[in-house]
């Protein structure tokens, strides 16, 4: 891989409504303002050379995926390490309760109901960066998650993750060269090393 297009999908049913979504077996599709937005991303795009797609398991990936490159043969390729984290009692609940949760509890603890700690969703993002990065193609769109893009942003500008990372904006293309991206995956694993927020 020599560059990576990250981006989160479009305004889905959950994120219009503040609510979070970390299961994938859990039906949750593009409003029709995310389906407009998927759209235009597309047009954004029409101009780039996109050699491989790269979805994670969620349906609004895909449909974001879908409304971009209509009418393009592009490959695609499932990045599951680069999924929503898992919820855990707080699945469906406001992004609001896990966010109160999440800023009073280490790295390193699990949400109720066995969800995912912090310390696993980085480690698993890292994993997913390299992925990508082990594509032997120049171009990759990858539609994600508003996390995950976030996480890539920050670690590739050398800062680390935070209890509460920013939101990032639906459709909006972030472009990351092999070497930021590589960047990112190893300053996320060394903040694994010692992870504590700043």
């Amino acid at each position: 891989m020599e560059r990576a297009i990250l981006v989160r999908h479009g305004e889905s049913e959950y994120s219009v409504s503040e609510l979070v979504n970390g299961d994938p077996s859990v039906a949750v599709g593009l409003t029709e303002e995310g389906r407009q937005q998927a759209r235009l991303l597309g047009r954004r795009l029409e101009s780039e050379p996109i050699d491989l797609c790269a979805v994670t398991e969620f349906g609004r990936t895909r449909e974001t995926a879908d409304l971009a490159l209509a009418g393009r043969e592009v490959p695609r390729v499932v990045a599951a390490d680069l999924n929503d984290p898992f919820y855990g009692e707080f699945e469906g609940k406001r992004l609001a309760e896990y966010r109160r949760w999440a800023g009073t509890h280490g790295p390193g603890d699990i949400p109720p109901g066995n969800g995912e700690a912090r310390v696993a969703i980085a480690a698993r993002y890292a994993r997913g960066f390299r992925f990508l990065l082990d594509r032997p193609v120049e171009t990759i769109l990858v539609v994600c998650h508003s996390l995950p893009v976030a996480f890539a942003l920050a670690a590739a500008d050398g800062r680390r993750p935070s209890a509460k990372m920013p939101l990032v904006t639906p459709a909006e293309p972030h472009i990351l060269d092999e070497g930021r991206l590589r960047q990112a995956a190893e300053h996320i694993e060394d903040w694994l090393l010692d992870p504590v927020y700043p």
